[in-house]
């Protein structure tokens, strides 16, 4: 039997937080988007002291979308501070797993699970989670550090509240970024 003890960290994987996300042009900026960019940068340090990779997911969105390749939302959010050497992986429907490149990083990284952040929760997040429990990995879901914007008669923050309920209940860890970083 193989020691969980040997595998290495789980790399943390960032979804969606595209300029699209934060700069209010085409779409409203996500909830409590400033809050979720500290956040965020907190993990992405935490993972990189702490020996862990890092990826980026961008989502391509179709032609006239505001996260079409090439258009002003697409790009990664700056703020992010993404490194020259960590990758960045696209897709074009929710689930990161989508892409073969992407899941080939992640089984070559040989950890046993991932820690995600990242946009949109009720989207994207939410299909990268079920993505993970399929291919057979463990999932931290960074419970404060993934986010979306109010929809037809639900809020945000109440869709954030449910999806993380939901990924609990399919097996997902929850850790708030600060219980991640400093336990």
């Amino acid at each position: 039997m193989t020691n969980p003890d040997t595998f290495p960290p789980a790399p943390v994987v960032v979804i969606d937080l595209q300029t699209g996300m934060f700069d209010g042009v085409a779409e409203p900026p996500l909830h409590g988007a400033d809050a979720l960019v500290a956040r965020a940068r907190a993990v992405i340090e935490w993972a990189r002291l702490s020996g862990r990779e890092v990826a980026f997911i961008r989502h391509d969105g179709p032609q006239g979308d505001p996260l079409e390749p090439g258009a002003p939302g697409w790009s990664l959010w700056p703020a992010l501070g993404q490194r020259d050497d960590e990758p960045v992986f696209s897709k074009s429907e929710g689930n990161a797993f989508s892409n073969p490149a992407f899941a080939a990083w992640v089984a070559d990284q040989g950890a046993r699970e991932i820690v995600l952040l990242g946009a949109q929760t009720d989207f994207c997040v939410a299909a990268t989670v079920r993505g993970a429990i399929d291919a057979g990995l463990g999932v931290t879901v960074v419970s404060d550090t993934h986010s979306t914007v109010d929809g037809p008669g639900e809020g945000a923050a109440t869709v954030i509240d449910r999806h993380n309920a939901a990924f609990a209940a399919a097996g997902a860890k929850l850790l708030t970024a600060r219980a991640l970083t400093e336990g």
